[in-house]
């Protein structure tokens, strides 16, 4: 056989007695180096690259333990099946610690040997394999579903597929598929902004509607609170579908997960979603309702959100529950949330706990201002990899741990997503005109359709109108907006970095999770 599969090491002290097992996998097509002892085979590992080594556990000298752990530290990744005549448990477990791939039990013959080289060195090419043929079947099936008339389930079904080939293809980046699969959901977002744009507008005035920010109490949350459920809503502000999921195996042990959909309003920023999850209101009844508010975003004050405590009591009042006994909390920093679960005993008491979380966010922010944040989250899966590792290691974490031991039923939620955005949109505006780059308001506003929902009226979309004239520009699929003389310093600023404001799955279609724990 011309083909290499692999080049073993053997380390065995009757290696003389294994001539039949090397012949049979150099007939296999491996390339196998043979030695006696766990001294000489550290020093093969560091002058050679092997993929696999066969190593056998009681030795004289350094037994098989022993070896392993410094073959380990020669190569981190190096795959060891180890081979023993005993059958200790604790010898497997000391083994499976060290980062073995089996544990074969003597006597074993050429035939398993070979099996376990073929699986430990070809599973992850038969995976990768596999993965690709069922995505390009996949491909197919979700394009012909952009050509039918898909309803908001429809839709939330279709990104619920896509978020989980991203998840999947993290694993294998070198295949290419990422890209196919981002040009897919690049095609996905530019019909689900039709979608959006034909429906929206009939939804905010009709009761018959999907379930969108300011429904989410009255949806989700209300009905656990007139069964005396003790309740923990939890909103991670800019948390998408596709974060949630790679953290769902950290909650697991812990609650029964059920994951339902929300549509996020219009803009997709914090001031218009996560307030209406709070009051319960369309922001053109909040400001009517909440007059400090109105001036607030008038004058596009620092803090747009720092009245969500006093909405949620009143939205609990109108709703009949005055009786109940709340804690709200929003937490910015890891001391701030460290402090919280370790005063978490002061808070238990409480019918209904209210947490705002505001890492998601500030992540997505940074990621455009920082250097280092910029080389860890240069694409969608880097951004998931550091939201997984902050949750794995945070203090929201253990909280949840104790909100499990206590009964609660948690409600864990965001009140939008972001988009990575690469097209550069020119915009002219009034110099009154807000800053953000995935959505502004003010007059004068124009840019090409196109690329942007152009609000003329905003009552249409239960918006305020603040002064003579006004208007909002929504930007589409993954466009961002800039002004034509600073063009060059906003495409260096925000080119490839991940925005919210806008139309696009990843912004609208907000996952609520409903956490029941397994006590």
């Amino acid at each position: 056989m011309d083909r290499i599969r692999g080049k073993i090491l053997w380390v065995d002290d009757e290696v003389e007695h294994l001539k039949p097992h090397i012949l049979y996998l150099e007939d296999k097509g491996y390339k196998i180096d043979s030695i006696s002892n766990g001294k000489d085979a550290t020093i093969l590992a560091k002058k050679n690259h092997y993929h696999i080594v066969l190593l056998d556990q009681s030795m004289p000298g350094m037994d098989g333990l022993e070896t392993l752990k410094i073959l380990k530290e020669i190569n981190p990744f190096i795959m060891v099946i180890m081979i023993t005549k005993t059958e200790d448990e604790w010898l497997m477990n000391e083994a499976i610690t060290e980062q073995i791939e089996q544990f074969l039990i003597k006597p074993v013959n050429p035939s398993q040997i070979f099996m376990a080289c073929k699986q430990a060195l070809e599973m992850l090419k038969l995976r990768k394999e596999k993965l690709i043929g069922d995505y390009l079947k996949e491909f197919r099936e979700i394009e012909h579903k952009l050509d039918s008339d898909l309803d908001l389930i429809g839709w939330w079904n279709l990104y619920n597929d896509l978020t989980d080939w991203q998840i999947k293809f993290d694993e294998f980046k070198d295949t290419g598929m990422s890209e196919i699969l981002n040009d897919q959901i690049i095609s996905c977002n530019k019909e689900f902004s039709f979608f959006i744009e034909k429906n929206y507008r009939k939804w905010v005035k009709s009761k018959n509607r999907p379930i969108l920010s300011n429904d989410i109490f009255k949806s989700y949350i209300s009905p656990k609170i007139k069964r005396d459920e003790k309740i923990c809503l939890i909103v991670v502000d800019c948390m998408r579908l596709d974060h949630l999921k790679v953290l769902i195996p950290y909650i697991e042990p812990f609650f029964n997960i059920e994951i339902n959909p929300a549509l996020s309003l219009l803009p997709t920023a914090t001031v218009y979603s996560r307030n209406a999850i709070f009051s319960g209101l369309f922001p053109d009844e909040l400001i009517k309702k909440y007059p400090k508010q109105e001036h607030d975003m008038k004058n596009d004050s620092s803090s747009l959100n720092k009245y969500e405590s006093q909405f949620f009591k009143e939205q609990l009042i109108r709703s009949g529950f005055e009786y109940k006994t709340i804690h709200y909390h929003k937490i910015w920093a890891v001391e701030e949330g460290n402090k919280f679960a370790s005063r978490f005993k002061d808070f238990v008491k409480k019918d209904i706990i209210s947490l705002v979380v505001n890492f998601v966010d500030i992540l997505a922010h940074k990621s455009s201002q920082t250097d280092i944040l910029k080389e860890m989250i240069q694409d969608e899966s880097g951004f998931r990899s550091a939201v997984k590792m902050w949750f794995e290691h945070s203090w929201l974490l253990k909280v949840l741990k104790k909100m499990s031991e206590e009964n609660f039923s948690v409600i864990l939620t965001s009140d939008h997503g972001s988009i990575r955005v690469n097209n550069c949109v020119f915009v002219s505006a009034d110099k009154s005109a807000s800053s953000g780059v995935r959505y502004k308001y003010g007059r004068n506003l124009n840019t090409n359709e196109k690329n942007a929902l152009i609000i003329k009226n905003p009552s249409d979309f239960r918006l305020p109108a603040y002064g003579p004239q006004p208007s909002y520009l929504i930007a589409k699929d993954d466009s961002y907006f800039v002004y034509p003389n600073e063009a060059s310093k906003y495409q260096t600023k925000f080119k490839n970095s991940f925005q919210h404001g806008g139309v696009s799955m990843e912004e609208m279609l907000i996952p609520v999770a409903i956490l029941k724990g397994k006590k």
